[in-house]
């Protein structure tokens, strides 16, 4: 990711968090970042993928929460699974653009929401490539499907948890691990 790009994306969530998408606009982020509008599209694209690459940047940031958590774990998957969700629901309890995005007025003009509620598909898919790959080290007794079975159920939970709390971060953590361990026995 170029340094321009990184700009854009900071730039863009500050926007949103401080006063929504409808604030967002290529020249508005031109502006800010004195650059030419047609500079923030070379960049970014459409609105649209402007979208979707400020979700997908935050993304990355859960994502390295739940890798830090089975690196510190090696030997234990399901203490490893406890840190990894616990660190991602707490990052998503205090995370203000997540927040931002989620409460969104009905009827907003926003292209944020259905990427993390409807339109889930490379959220989805990057969230179950990170876990599938930090299971690998471990002795697991499941065959590729019936992994790939888990970890779908375990991503989606998770995600449900992250756009709406039911429980502290440590309870629901200690809830997963519970069906994690069922599931991957």
């Amino acid at each position: 990711m170029t340094a321009l790009r990184d700009a854009i994306l900071s730039v863009t969530a500050k926007l949103i968090t401080d006063q929504g998408w409808q604030a967002v606009t290529m020249s508005r982020l031109a502006g800010e970042l004195r650059v030419s509008r047609q500079t923030v599209y070379n960049e970014v694209g459409s609105k649209p993928q402007l979208a979707e690459a400020v979700v997908l940047a935050e993304l990355d940031r859960f994502l390295a929460v739940v890798i830090t958590a089975f690196d510190e774990h090696p030997d234990d998957v399901l203490v490893a699974i406890n840190a990894a969700v616990r660190g991602v629901l707490e990052l998503a309890r205090d995370n203000a653009l997540l927040h931002a995005v989620v409460s969104a007025t009905h009827g907003a003009n926003t292209e944020l929401l259905p990427l993390l509620t409807t339109h889930t598909d490379g959220l989805m898919d990057a969230a179950k490539g990170v876990v599938a790959r930090c299971l690998e080290p471990y002795e697991l007794s499941l065959e590729r499907p019936e992994l790939d079975i888990a970890v779908d159920l375990i991503v989606r939970h998770v995600l449900s948890h992250v756009m709406q709390p039911s429980a502290a971060p440590a309870e629901t953590a200690d809830a997963v691990t519970w069906a994690a361990a069922k599931l991957l026995a």
